[in-house]
């Protein structure tokens, strides 16, 4: 009983981090409706950031700090010089500059890091008060990360009127420009959001998986699995498929198919819900007259 109580408390923990990925890929999928490619490449060399400024001996938070506010910055840069020149282009133009900046951040991450195995540290000590028998500090405190992280989101889209703009944006832009908002800023703002978000999951993953330029592939993966159970087009059900992909995850790789084939569990599910719910558990069916 302890032993399946621990698979579903660290199911818990891992699926903040994959929710957290899955709401990066469910803002850019709002306002572009594409999925972008390179969400964990960009998570990973944000995370080889924070390791460049602990390693020249930056306190922790300050390098965490540090890194989401040159993510944010460089996100929002990244859709204002690149992506607002193929905004009306074909989809099969952005899925190749998708596919471009995934290679791109990749070969960046391998040419100024290396390609070696980095420890990243974990700002939450094995010794710390956190620590239970059923969860790791470091899990219990990443999960409180990411869900800080995930509340700050609902408020600001929720109750600022900038948030609200950028929801405006997203859902209809022809309405959103005819009462004065800025779209194209409000898109890359998003984007900003997006790769600050996947700043901190890179963060808190990378103390578990190790720190390498293919570190998010698998994490990816996983958060699009959450993406499409909750919806593509939904926040509430991108986070809420987190915590089902990673409790599923942990239960079936401990149980039933080993922890060699845990990654097989995200394909399985994304083959699953696009076959039989391709709107996800809280997706809206989209009717267009033809």
């Amino acid at each position: 009983m302890e032993a399946l109580l621990h698979q579903i408390v660290s199911g818990l923990a891992n699926g903040c981090i994959y929710g957290s990925v899955a709401l990066a890929l469910v803002m850019i999928y709002q306002s572009t409706h594409h999925i972008n490619f390179a969400q964990g490449e960009m998570a990973t060399f944000s995370t080889f950031i924070a390791w460049a400024l602990i390693q020249a001996g930056w306190p922790y938070w300050a390098a965490f700090a540090t890194t989401v506010a040159i993510s944010f910055a460089g996100g929002l840069l990244l859709q204002r010089l690149v992506l607002r020149q193929v905004e009306k282009a074909p989809v099969l133009t952005n899925v190749i500059v998708f596919i471009g900046l995934l290679l791109i951040f990749n070969a960046l991450s391998g040419w100024i890091f290396e390609h070696t195995l980095k420890s990243f540290p974990s700002p939450f000590p094995k010794d710390s008060v956190l620590a239970s028998r059923y969860v790791s500090a470091h899990e219990l405190g990443s999960a409180a990360v990411m869900l800080g992280v995930l509340g700050a989101l609902f408020v600001f889209f929720r109750l600022t009127p900038l948030g609200l703009a950028m929801r405006a944006a997203a859902q209809n832009p022809d309405s959103a420009r005819l009462v004065g908002i800025r779209v194209s800023w409000m898109l890359a703002l998003g984007w900003g959001l997006a790769a600050a978000i996947g700043s901190v999951a890179g963060m808190m993953i990378a103390p578990v998986v190790f720190l390498d330029p293919n570190m998010m592939a698998g994490i990816l993966l996983y958060g699009f699995a959450a993406a499409l159970l909750g919806g593509i087009d939904s926040p509430l059900g991108a986070v809420v498929g987190g915590f089902v992909v990673g409790v599923l995850e942990n239960l079936l790789g401990a149980y039933v198919i080993g922890t060699e084939l845990k990654l097989s569990v995200a394909l399985v599910l994304i083959v699953a819900t696009l076959t039989l719910r391709p709107n996800g558990l809280f997706g809206k069916t989209v009717v267009s007259r033809v």
